[in-house]
């Protein structure tokens, strides 16, 4: 393995309805308030309890709302985002980008022909260990009869 982290990255259309405590989500970045690096899009920073979001189950920390009611978020200061979030109606469409990180080759993988999981002689010494002990005592206990 090389160190190297990828991403696998998603788009998703989320349809929420706003409840009495909004969306149910924080938002953060914007042009003004970069989150990512070189990236001044508008991320989710956290995701409220019980609300629209929350129930609904889709949305998570870190995604990446590319638009809101088909209105692209692109170039946006945050305050302009939060706007377009709290204007936004009761049933809103939400186009969001999830971003999960996986790792350079599979989890586990040692290569071609070689085992993976616990090694055999880790499992096997003991259990022969045991069956010789056990055998040296049947020995003796019958000797004795």
């Amino acid at each position: 393995m090389n160190g190297r982290v990828d991403y696998l990255v998603t788009e998703e259309e989320i349809n929420l309805t706003r409840g009495p405590s909004g969306l149910g989500f924080n938002i953060v970045g914007g042009t003004d308030q970069q989150y990512v690096s070189n990236d001044s899009g508008i991320f989710v920073s956290r995701i409220k309890e019980n609300g629209a979001a929350a129930l609904d189950g889709r949305l998570q920390e870190g995604d990446k709302i590319l638009s809101v009611n088909g209105q692209d978020l692109k170039n946006l200061l945050h305050q302009d985002a939060v706007d377009l979030f709290r204007n936004a109606g009761y049933a809103v469409s939400l186009r969001v980008q999830h971003r999960l990180q996986v790792q350079n080759g599979p989890l586990g993988h040692h290569g071609e022909g070689e085992p993976s999981g616990i090694p055999i002689t880790v499992v096997l010494v003991p259990v022969f260990a045991l069956i010789m002990v056990a055998a040296w005592a049947f020995m003796r206990y019958r000797q004795r009869l």
